[in-house]
């Protein structure tokens, strides 16, 4: 089967993508407005891009129903900060939570009872229960349209990283107690851990 994206409706073209990316690592980012109202939301068009400097970048789309910026990325585009918070599966439920659309004014800290944890470079908060975290300033933000379906690439410069006592270990994270997990398709989601296997490079 051959398919041109071209020819599809969005919808259609995001289900083919986000069927065949996986799994995919979710940033539940957090973030603040110029009132000082906080914003916890999940990403999962997220990795890395590089060491040095050290790059991150998640992808908000924009939303379904009348192509309009979502409150992450209008925060961070006017503040310049975020942080990163790496999803457990201890926190997946929480997590779940803030994929709702609240509206602006609403905390999803609160909702989602999440614990704010004071950043120590910037004013969003982390997410206290996240085992990784990592601020971020604004490094570069790119928009690909501004209709339902179209996206911005949010590339953040991490200022510090925040890591779980119990996780650390020569310089490396214990990827089994970190235990992250992946989303999938649909409602689906993949735990990272449960059947771990190693190739050693040639």
């Amino acid at each position: 089967m051959h398919i041109q994206p071209s020819s599809l409706a969005w919808r259609d073209a995001y289900k083919l993508m986000v069927g065949s990316i996986l799994p995919r690592p979710i940033a539940l980012v957090s973030s603040i407005d110029n009132n000082g109202i906080t914003n916890i939301a999940p990403f999962s068009f997220f990795t890395a891009i590089s060491a040095e400097p050290m790059l991150v970048c998640f992808s908000p789309m924009r939303r379904g129903a009348d192509g309009s910026k979502k409150d992450t990325l209008l925060n961070i585009e006017s503040t310049k900060e975020f942080v990163i918070n790496i999803v457990s599966e201890d926190i997946v439920e929480q997590m779940n939570i803030t994929a709702t659309e609240f509206p602006s004014e609403v905390d999803e800290f609160e909702e989602s009872g999440f614990t704010k944890e004071p950043s120590v470079h910037i004013a969003p908060p982390r997410v206290k229960e996240s085992l990784v975290q990592l601020e971020c300033t604004l490094h570069q933000v790119l928009h690909f349209g501004d209709t339902p379906g179209a996206g911005s690439l949010v590339i953040g410069k991490v200022e510090n990283i925040h890591i779980s006592d119990e996780l650390y270990y020569d310089g490396k994270i214990d990827t089994r107690k970190l235990n992250p997990v992946g989303r999938m398709a649909g409602s689906m989601y993949t735990r990272s851990i449960s059947d771990l296997f190693e190739l050693q490079r040639k």
